[in-house]
């Protein structure tokens, strides 16, 4: 056991799903933290924020090999067939999800809103006022079930009970959650909520969903030990649908791909580093 999983251990104990709390709690705040930035930077460029978006990219996709496909594949005897079956119920479900619900670029971007001519009478402004209250709350829905596979992932990482790999996965989705709270709080200005305060709120809240999936992922794979694989792939799926439906496309829709991929490539190699040395 390295030092750092032994720091874990003296902090958190020794129970799977205490760990998924933890796990959970650390991701949330990091979440939480990325979401009160836009209280002092609170008009990051496009490019800043696209570089950003790609540097939480290559981190969820260097992690979704590294701490859940390979030791998915491991714990399945060698054998990839549980963790493709669960990686493809992972891309079914937020493909099905995305059909439900708007896409959180379009959110993101807000030039729709942006550019549209204001209301000239009362009626037409109450009517924008519900629209883009509609649009608010679907956003935070549509982000808060992007959230999910994070959270259900760095919960199966603990309830495997393998701290080197589970570490690494909750440091690298905790850092990638930082320029993701603040898109989310950033997209709400956008998609309505001029109220930076409330919009800072909204980017905490849509990463709170991430401690109770923690800990269901957790908790689930103490019972069910033979789902290991299968939901490590799910959760692999899930995040890497999340990369090329929404972040990619994000990143490159505006002049920015070239930065963006570079930042997608300091996250790959950031996360390569904490696999190698906390693993």
């Amino acid at each position: 056991m390295t030092t750092v999983e032994e720091l874990f251990v003296s902090i958190a104990g020794t129970n799977p799903v205490i760990h998924g709390l933890v796990g959970g709690l650390v991701i949330a705040g990091l979440n939480m933290l990325g979401a009160l930035l836009i209280l002092i930077w609170r008009n990051p460029s496009k490019r800043s924020l696209d570089t950003l978006l790609g540097f939480a990219a290559g981190v969820m996709l260097a992690a979704s090999f590294t701490s859940l496909i390979l030791p998915g594949i491991e714990a399945a005897g060698g054998s990839p067939v549980p963790v493709l079956v669960g990686f493809i119920i992972g891309v079914a479900v937020l493909d099905r999800a995305d059909m439900w619900l708007p896409h959180v670029h379009i959110l993101v971007t807000g030039q729709a809103r942006a550019d549209a001519p204001e209301a000239e009478t009362e009626a037409e402004a109450k009517i924008e006022a519900e629209t883009k209250m509609a649009s608010v709350v679907l956003f935070i829905i549509a982000i808060t079930i992007h959230n999910m596979p994070e959270g259900l992932a760095v919960g199966v990482g603990f309830g495997s009970g393998d701290l080197g790999t589970a570490i690494p996965l909750m440091l690298a989705i905790g850092i990638q959650n930082i320029p993701e709270g603040l898109a989310v709080s950033i997209a709400a200005v956008n998609a309505g909520l001029r109220n930076t305060t409330y919009a800072t709120f909204t980017g905490i809240r849509a990463g709170l969903v991430e401690i109770p999936l923690a800990v269901f992922g957790a908790w689930a794979i103490q019972y069910a030990t033979a789902l290991l694989p299968y939901a490590m792939g799910f959760a692999a799926g899930a995040m890497l649908f999340v990369i090329s439906d929404e972040i990619v496309p994000e990143t490159h829709a505006n002049g920015n791909e070239r930065v963006a991929t570079f930042g997608t490539m300091i996250g790959v190699i950031v996360m390569l580093y904490l696999d190698v040395t906390l693993g």
